[in-house]
């Protein structure tokens, strides 16, 4: 497989480096996450080449059916708002092309049961979560479900209606079993309107204020309210509308400030609660929201508070990739005590939702406008910060 070494060096707030912009260093880290993933698919040698890891060898067996979805369905959530970019900068123009023909072959690769890359949509469990990430992928792209042929088209309907078989669990499980209807609905699939129903219904009855939703009917220190439940609550509620919609927004506009707010002067943020192998996947409600046009603070300081994180978690000559470029175990480097027992190799790929804002234009003001310090960087600096409010 080809390499390229485009690991990112540090950003800072301003920072452009010769021959290169803030978002094109953004985009050299896609290139470097999804790379191994959707180049390796198209050519149907993903099951072959991704390494297999886990916190330990035993957990390892236990996902190696699942691995290969999850790490597609991961990387295409993060990276379809940038497929689906019309005016993408000049610069970005033949990577995209090339994304978009890995993305098209990948996907067909991945429902058709005679490729060795096949993927289990059929097996109960796992599979309806990363089936859940590769639906709303396809809301991001609409266009990628219609450049299938008409028969991986009807590979993937299956596919996904196959995951019916899997009960989802009393907690955040519900929203990807309404994901998967959700995409269905939008090609004028027969879709299930009660598991639609019952999710939103049920994450009304867990919600806990200023905010937060419990996954399931406890409340969690973790960021499971990002990595799957208010990005997931805001999608299906544009599609469907309703009265549901303004409070689910409301809520997802106060939790994104209290994520901005959770960004450090350093782009360090709290590691806390399950699931921290997912990194920058931490921030998938804020990108979100900036995707969206919807922010507490100028976008210009999520900007600058997204790039401090992403010099952070990834930077230059970053740990947290091996050899080969794929993704370690652990949060800076290689740390499997960090990794709760369903974390494997292909897990990890959660990682680039952080990327959701490269689907914005060059022109749109979270890239063109002007620099401003996220919260943090103002307060420890001195400045005279309104205080935080609660939503009421």
């Amino acid at each position: 497989m080809k390499r390229r070494n485009l690991l990112l060096s540090p950003l800072g707030l301003a920072a452009a480096v010769p021959g290169g912009t803030v978002r094109g260093r953004w985009v050299a880290l896609l290139d470097k996450l999804a790379r191994p993933v959707m180049e390796n698919l198209a050519r149907e040698e993903l099951k072959k080449r991704m390494p297999l890891r886990a916190g330990r060898p035993e957990w390892a067996e236990q996902r190696r059916v699942y691995a290969p979805l999850e790490a597609f369905g991961r990387t295409a959530c993060g990276i379809a708002p940038w497929l689906a970019l019309a005016r993408v900068p000049e610069s970005e123009r033949a990577l995209q092309a090339e994304y978009r023909r890995w993305a098209i072959a990948g996907l067909a690769r991945a429902v058709d049961p005679g490729s060795p890359d096949y993927m289990p949509f059929t097996t109960v469990g796992q599979s309806l979560v990363d089936a859940a990430f590769l639906s709303l992928a396809l809301l991001r792209w609409p266009d990628w479900y219609r450049a299938l042929g008409a028969g991986s088209q009807k590979q993937l309907r299956e596919a996904l209606l196959a995951t019916r078989k899997t009960q989802p669990g009393f907690n955040n499980w519900l929203l990807f079993s309404a994901m998967v209807e959700m995409f269905l609905q939008s090609i004028g699939e027969d879709w299930d309107k009660m598991r639609v129903d019952y999710a939103l219904r049920q994450h009304e009855q867990w919600y806990k204020g200023d905010g937060v939703y419990g996954d399931g009917p406890a409340f969690h220190w973790d960021y499971y309210n990002s990595f799957v439940i208010q990005p997931f609550l805001v999608a299906i509620c544009e599609r469907l509308g309703g009265p549901m919609r303004a409070q689910v927004e409301a809520r997802a506009l106060r939790y994104a400030a209290v994520q901005e707010r959770l960004i450090g002067v350093d782009g360090t943020f709290p590691v806390l609660g399950r699931s921290m192998c997912y990194r920058t996947g931490v921030f998938h409600h804020l990108a979100d929201q900036a995707l969206r046009g919807k922010l507490p603070v100028e976008a210009g300081a999520v900007r600058g508070a997204l790039t401090a994180v992403l010099d952070r978690v990834f930077p230059d000559g970053s740990p947290n990739f091996d050899k080969e470029g794929w993704l370690e175990i652990g949060f800076m480097g290689r740390q499997p005590a960090m990794a709760d027992s369903y974390i494997n190799t292909g897990s990890l790929y959660l990682s680039s939702f952080i990327l959701l804002p490269l689907g914005l234009a060059e022109d749109a003001p979270f890239w063109a406008g002007p620099e401003a310090a996220w919260t943090s960087a103002r307060i420890w600096k001195g400045e005279n910060v309104e205080g935080d409010h609660a939503l009421r």
